[in-house]
């Protein structure tokens, strides 16, 4: 098995590379994995080190709107899963031409390349944010997409041009779309990793509006767990949700932060609301259970283990404050 896994220098996807190298999925102990990154600010070579040495583990630096360099590194792989995007909502509002151009024209180029080579199977890495802001319920993969930032409207303008490629060329294309992601190795712009560096440096930390907006929470292993198994077990041309079950609002999440690392709520700096905030995401992860998905980390602990990974791996982001700002 040869799997190219697109944007796998970053968070998400270089999880999903060490868990794959490192024996997670059972029946994968001998597959080849090419990671191809364009290592912007985000993507990071110190997150693959863990598995740097390992016999099928193979690294390409390049962009997935480079159609040259697709029609080289694509063929001969069994599977693509594309987790190369543009992700920072706020990086998005600021400007949205980055986030077009990787996360649609990068989706469609890496798509063709896909095609044109016979890979087996696309899986594309998406977000519930595509579906707008819900105010009770939750989000089946049903409801029409509802983007309310350029990030989120540019990963529906790839999620599209999946369901086109599975329907008119009949390409086996799976697409997941996650609930908010936590976890080691996350890029200090998000919204724990920020808190954490920022409280351990003694810094306030910004809590947007009247912090009340609420996110459902996943760990990053579950999500890849999940992730692995849309690939084994699910269908092609279909969508499926993955949530964590953790529901809080941005101030509860605050509050846990601060306790954990035992500052008080002077620590907070409110600031003004970002345009277009969407208030509430929560997905209907019952598609996905049907094929046996279940989370396996509880939030708290979960939480817990993430603050002690930022406080003993202060080499790997304090230079990543520094970057991209």
């Amino acid at each position: 098995m040869s799997i190219l896994v697109t944007g796998g220098a970053g968070f998400i996807g270089s999880h999903y590379v060490r868990s794959l190298l490192g024996g997670s999925y059972p029946g994968y102990e001998d597959a080849r994995v090419t990671v191809l990154d364009k290592l912007t600010y985000a993507g990071n070579l110190a997150n693959l080190v863990p598995v740097a040495d390992h016999p099928g583990y193979s690294f390409v630096h390049g962009d997935i709107t480079d159609p040259e360099l697709l029609a080289k590194v694509v063929p001969g792989h069994d599977v693509v899963v594309n987790f190369a995007a543009e992700t920072h909502v706020d990086r998005s509002i600021a400007g949205a031409a980055d986030f077009v151009t990787t996360n649609v024209l990068g989706s469609q180029r890496l798509l063709q390349a896909a095609l044109e080579a016979g890979v087996r199977t696309f899986v594309q890495v998406s977000t519930d944010e595509v579906y707008g802001s819900v105010s009770e319920g939750a989000w089946t993969e049903d409801e029409p997409l509802l983007p309310n930032s350029p990030y989120s409207a540019a990963k529906a303008g790839g999620d599209l041009l999946c369901r086109a490629y599975h329907r008119t060329y009949g390409m086996d294309v799976r697409v997941t779309r996650c609930s908010n992601n936590y976890g080691p190795y996350q890029y200090p712009e998000k919204v724990i990793p920020l808190f954490v560096t920022n409280l351990l440096d003694g810094v306030r930390v910004p809590l947007y509006g009247d912090g009340l907006n609420v996110r459902e929470w996943l760990h990053v292993d579950d999500h890849c767990r999940g992730i692995q198994l849309v690939l084994d077990k699910g269908s092609a041309g279909e969508v499926y949700n993955i949530g964590g079950g953790a529901e809080l609002t941005n101030r509860e999440l605050t509050e846990r932060l601060l306790a954990a690392l035992g500052a008080g709520w002077e620590m907070v700096d409110p600031v003004p609301d970002r345009p277009g905030h969407d208030r509430r995401y929560a997905v209907d992860s019952g598609k996905i259970r049907s094929i046996g998905y279940e989370p396996q980390v509880d939030f708290d602990r979960g939480l817990a283990e993430v603050v002690h990974w930022y406080r003993d791996h202060q080499a790997w982001w304090r230079p990543l404050r520094k970057i991209g700002k």
